[in-house]
This record gives structure tokens, sequence and C-alpha cells, in this order.
């Protein structure tokens, strides 16, 4: 049900270089749904991470969604974007295993983290699906989203003073597509604003340099990052800087 709900709606999704697209009943002039928003404790950043692992391993032993109690459902009725990000777990690297999410979804966190993990194990197209051998080699990510907010500036070349790395997430917006990055990867790349700006470009299928365009459109979030630090291993509020 939920997932023919998150398909109607038109829900904003980053699957690899995906369109992203918006419902317009209910939205801002700045193209997002305006909500209050409450910060997720770091126990409950434990309950996602939990629920999206759980999820994933349900979903390869039943080949269906997972069905989460009364408690969890009661913790996360706000309705959040939410990404979920699998990471291969190799020493001390941590190689990109799946990543999607939803940024303005019209269902509560508690649905929506639940699409997300079995979209980022399952559907993202980088990827071949994931295995029950691969399950305690991965390690699992949820980033909570706050609203997309318009970046307004006086000129283009503006934007790299007013972009923040480590805080801010990137939506570029153009007449032929959308792009998002999150804004935990322009930290692992170890990019600067510049590189970043031309990376969400790209990923919006777009020349590196789009964003300098007048009629170009940049959208920055903020993410709350809850992580396991091991596989299936004890789970951190996740700190970019």
């Amino acid at each position: 049900m939920a997932r023919n709900s998150l398909e109607k709606d038109k829900i904003f999704r980053q699957i690899g270089e995906t369109t992203i697209k918006a419902i317009l009943k209910g939205w801002n002039k700045t193209g997002f749904l305006v909500r209050v928003t409450t910060k997720i404790s770091d126990s409950q950043g434990s309950l996602l991470v939990n629920m999206a692992r759980t999820t994933v391993n349900f979903y390869l032993k039943n080949n269906d969604r997972i069905k989460p109690n009364n408690f969890f459902l009661s913790q996360f009725q706000e309705k959040k974007g939410v990404f979920v990000t699998l990471k291969k777990h190799f020493d001390s690297d941590n190689d990109l295993r799946g990543c999607i999410g939803f940024i303005n979804p019209d269902i509560p966190l508690a649905e929506s983290l639940i699409e997300a993990a079995i979209s980022a194990a399952f559907s993202d197209p980088r990827f071949e699906p994931l295995t029950f051998q691969e399950l305690d080699k991965v390690i699992f990510e949820v980033s909570v989203l706050t609203p997309p907010k318009i970046l307004k500036v006086s000129s283009p070349k503006n934007y790299v003073s007013k972009i923040k790395i480590g805080l801010d997430g990137l939506i570029i917006s153009w007449k032929h597509g959308d792009g998002l990055l999150l804004p935990q990867v322009p930290i692992e790349q170890g990019w600067s604003v510049e590189e970043y700006l031309a990376n969400a470009c790209m990923k919006a299928g777009a020349k590196p340099d789009i964003w300098l365009q007048t009629d170009t459109k940049i959208f920055t979030f903020q993410v709350e990052i809850f992580s396991e630090v091991l596989p299936e291993g004890s789970i951190t509020r996740k700190n970019l800087v």
C-alpha cells in the first residue's frame, strides 16, 4: 500500500541518475512542501538504522515488506525526507553498495524509511540486488532530511560562498532534469564547493558548469545521519564537521 502511494504521488526519489519529480498540490513557491520538523534523538536514530537492516533482512527471507510494530510507527509519524545508504565494509574503506531515498514524501517517516531501505538494497540501478550473503558485510546508514530551501543569490558566482561543505546537501534543478547529492558526499570525496556543484550538475544530467546559468535553481538541505560503526554493530550519530 505504501509503495502504491509513493508511485501515485510522484514522491521525490534519487536512484543513480534519476529525474526528480514533484506533485504540485500543496507545494510552496520554491517547489517543496513547507513543514515544521523536529530533531531526531539518538535513540530514535538507532531505531531507524535497526529497522532499515531488519527490513532488508525480512525482505530477503520472505520477499515481502515488514510490518513494523505500533511503537515504531508511533515514533515516526512526521513526514520527513529520508535516504538509506548501504556501504560495503572492507577494513577502513566503505564503498557504496546502494543509496535511495525520498526528499519530501507524503507518508510518515516510518513508512518511507522501509521503502527507502528496500529500494537501496534491491532497486538501485547502479548495483545488483543485495544478496543474503552480503548482508553481514554491509553498513547501514540513515540520513533524515530537512525540507529543501531554494538558495537565492544576486549572481550564480555567489553560490560558492553560500554553500557549506559538510552542512548543505544540494539539489540542482535545470530545464532538463534534477540531481541530488547528500552533504556527506563531498566530505567523503574531498571535494571543494566548486567540485561539489559540478558533480551535482552532472548528477542532473547537465554540464558541470550549468550552475552558472541564471535559470538554474539550487536548493540546499541538511541531514541528521545515523550509521552502524560495523555491520550489525553499534549505531552512532554521524557528525560531518
